[in-house]
């Protein structure tokens, strides 16, 4: 399966040498990142409120000293409807004063009894632009 040469193309080269099944929905998680943490409730609140159909958490990332929403959302994880949902995210993310950090993936290694991100560095997902990591 050949995939775009670009951070989206290659977390998806690297799942499915991994073995995932990219054909099968999986949940996407999707990182919106906030510096001021009443614009990212009022966010959430909007999130909370659209017909977006996943789940939603509200967290404050110690790492960065900023306000992380996760969308987490089930869907099949293909290319362009990553791009998609990425973008529309982050210019969602862009009106309350915060970005799009990313994407990723959770999965179940044989032999953990816990779960761990998919891709290679400790974030567990891949890190937008303006990414701080």
């Amino acid at each position: 399966m050949q995939f775009p040469d670009d951070d989206n193309g290659k977390m998806l080269a690297a799942m499915a040498e991994s073995g995932i099944d990219l054909t099968k929905a999986l949940d996407v998680d999707f990182f919106l990142v906030f510096d001021d943490q009443r614009d990212a409730e009022t966010a959430l609140e909007e999130l909370t409120n659209s017909d977006l159909q996943g789940e939603i958490e509200l967290n404050l990332n110690d790492e960065l000293g900023k306000w992380e929403i996760i969308v987490c959302l089930n869907m099949i994880p293909e290319y362009d409807t990553l791009v998609e949902q990425e973008v529309m995210l982050h210019d969602f993310a862009a009106e309350f004063g915060g970005m799009s950090d990313g994407w990723g993936v959770m999965q179940h290694q044989d032999g953990d009894d816990e779960f761990s991100h998919e891709d290679d560095d400790d974030h567990g997902h891949v890190h937008g632009p303006n990414c701080n990591h």
